[in-house]
């Protein structure tokens, strides 16, 4: 089943009219399984941090509201501060001429101060207030719009450790869509932690 978007110009005349139409976009709907489950995931520097987080779903829809925990197993490394952002990555084009575009969405401070070990950080990150679209991937094989969880950590010397999260899946949804449309909506998968000294 596919959707088809064009433009079309009637010219009337006496006789018989003339009609152009001219084709826009195309876009293939698919269906995807409705498993939301939650995500968790642990990651460190080897003996100096040891950080566990959680997710309650893998799908959020655009008004929604992102609810987690993190966790400290092990900290060696004087934090000052933590933070999420929300990353919006398009990407256009094919071939060697692909272009990416990063743009961050939101900055959102979780902690501030030394977490010690057995610490337990809530997250409660709402959605509504920030200007998010679907997530598209490959509209015809040249244009993707994702969204990445960055989850940023920043010592007393300002280096920076992070872990940005792509989910194979979806995260954000359109709201109030039926259950069995395409879904559509921010993805959240490469670890980059700077080692410990």
């Amino acid at each position: 089943m596919f959707s088809r978007y064009f433009l079309r110009a009637t010219i009337s005349r006496r006789l018989n009219d003339v009609v152009k139409e001219m084709d826009i976009v195309v876009h293939t709907l698919s269906t995807y399984p409705e498993l939301n489950s939650s995500i968790k995931m642990e990651v460190g520097i080897e003996d100096c941090l040891h950080i566990e987080f959680e997710y309650n779903k893998s799908k959020y829809h655009l008004k929604d509201v992102i609810v987690g925990k993190i966790y400290f197993l092990l900290v060696r490394i004087k934090i000052k501060h933590m933070e999420i952002d929300i990353i919006k990555r398009e990407t256009t084009g094919t071939g060697p001429n692909v272009y990416h575009e990063n743009d961050t969405i939101a900055k959102y401070e979780i902690m501030d101060g030394a977490p010690v070990r057995g610490e337990s950080i809530p997250i409660r990150l709402f959605l509504a207030g920030y200007e998010l679209t679907p997530t598209m991937r490959d509209i015809n094989k040249k244009f993707s719009v994702r969204y990445y969880l960055n989850l940023v950590l920043i010592d007393e010397e300002e280096r920076r450790y992070f872990k940005q999260q792509v989910k194979p899946g979806y995260l954000l949804q359109t709201p109030g869509g039926p259950t069995n449309r395409a879904r559509k909506g921010i993805v959240l998968a490469k670890v980059r932690l700077h080692s410990c000294r």
